[in-house]
């Protein structure tokens, strides 16, 4: 059996925190880059199966193919990380300041990578701008998707900025859960199918993930979305990045580290 027990997925996931933060500053951030630039693909890609289909639910079901890439190749994906990483510094084999460090170069990374997809697939959604948007239906649905994940929020005023932090709440539970199950199998299969899972429930409910985030909305602004740099941030960017966090840290990092720890370790109170 290839079924690794959740104590020794706890574990290995330190292990994996502490090597990540041993990392150079220049491999830390071509590896997001490459997470942020295969997570747009992904995006499109699930985009793509909507319209076809139009059933958002096939889109779901299409993508997690990116994380799988992602979490194959050992890259850095900084909301992953947010759960990997603190499990480190937890069971002390790694320290705050290099924690903060592969999160500032991750996320710069994921960013710099979905930028320049983004730039890409605009070139190749309307080549070079001798296609109206207007009569592309995946441009209408990227564009639609970007303001939905701004306007929409602006618009609420403050509650907007409560709902946008409990969807992010949500969405990185389970993208940490995922890269949690990814230390579940020591297959190749095994890893795929039980990584899948909890980034298809993400996905599909439609919930805030700051990467995903940094190739849809400005791509749907390269297509000519109503939203400006500003609402990009303060009306998403910011707030779900936070939101993204908290979740991977309290949610999945602290619990797992707290049930997955040796009795003898546990305060008195609870022997």
């Amino acid at each position: 059996m290839d079924y690794v027990k959740p104590v020794d997925v706890v574990q290995n996931m330190a292990e994996a925190g502490k090597v990540k933060n041993e990392l150079s500053i220049l491999n830390i951030l071509l590896r997001a880059m490459l997470s942020g630039a295969f997570l747009g693909y992904a995006t499109t890609l699930a985009f793509t199966g909507a319209v076809q289909t139009k059933l958002d639910i096939v889109g779901a079901l299409i993508f997690p193919v990116g994380f799988i890439i992602i979490f194959l190749m050992n890259l850095e994906l900084v909301t992953g990380s947010f759960a990997t990483i603190p499990i480190a510094v937890l069971r002390k084999k790694t320290t705050v300041p290099l924690m903060l460090r592969n999160f500032f170069w991750a996320f710069t990374g994921n960013l710099l990578g979905a930028l320049f997809y983004a730039f890409l697939f605009t070139i190749y959604l309307t080549h070079l701008g001798h296609i109206d948007v207007s009569t592309s239906a995946l441009a209408q649905k990227v564009i639609q998707v970007a303001e939905s994940k701004t306007i929409v929020y602006k618009e609420l005023g403050f509650d907007g900025q409560i709902v946008m932090f409990v969807k992010a709440l949500l969405c990185n539970w389970m993208v940490t859960v995922g890269a949690v199950m990814s230390f579940t199998s020591t297959a190749t299969i095994g890893k795929i199918v039980a990584m899948w899972i909890p980034v298809f429930i993400f996905f599909a409910q439609g919930f805030e993930h700051s990467i995903v985030n940094m190739f849809a909305i400005p791509c749907g602004m390269m297509l000519g979305a109503d939203i400006s740099f500003s609402d990009w941030w303060l009306w998403n960017q910011i707030t779900v990045t936070i939101g993204n966090f908290i979740s991977g840290f309290l949610f999945t990092a602290l619990v797992l580290h707290y049930t997955t720890k040796p009795k003898e370790q546990l305060p008195e109170l609870n022997k």
